[in-house]
């Protein structure tokens, strides 16, 4: 069964198009100079609408993790047990990125462990980002 595919609306669609380039971009307010995501209207810290699409390295670390035994989502069950991670941006602490870690098991990795993106297909020209431990699938031994 097919993972479900996003459907943007008028703020996040840049970065779904960016998404769908194999890109990786987030906010960035012009007026106080800081990066955002998810998304937003306007800037969450300054309230200005002056705000542009940045390309990102597609770098980060795992923040937190957790595992999900059991969702409500159906296009996602078969996928269960699986780990979702939030990771933080290279470029910024204020950007996070929720995502699970493909072909990582919990004690393969620790928090702080650097991620580089990549991108699944979910649908025709339709892709979704998604981190992988830096250097996997060479994945350490579990501890």
């Amino acid at each position: 069964m097919p993972k479900p595919v996003p459907l943007p609306d008028a703020v996040t669609k840049p970065f779904w198009d960016a998404v769908n380039e194999q890109r990786l971009v987030a906010q960035f307010c012009l007026g106080c100079n800081r990066y955002q995501h998810p998304p937003q209207p306007k800037c969450a810290r300054c309230g200005r609408d002056d705000l542009e699409f940045r390309q990102l390295s597609g770098r980060g670390t795992i923040y937190s993790w957790q595992v999900m035994h059991d969702t409500r989502v159906r296009l996602m069950q078969e996928y269960q047990p699986m780990v979702i991670a939030v990771v933080e941006s290279e470029e910024s602490s204020d950007v996070w990125l929720l995502t699970n870690l493909p072909g990582s098991e919990p004690g393969e990795f620790d928090i702080g462990d650097p991620v580089q993106v990549e991108f699944e297909e979910v649908a025709p020209g339709k892709f979704i980002p998604q981190f992988r431990i830096s250097g996997a699938p060479n994945v350490r031994e579990p501890r």
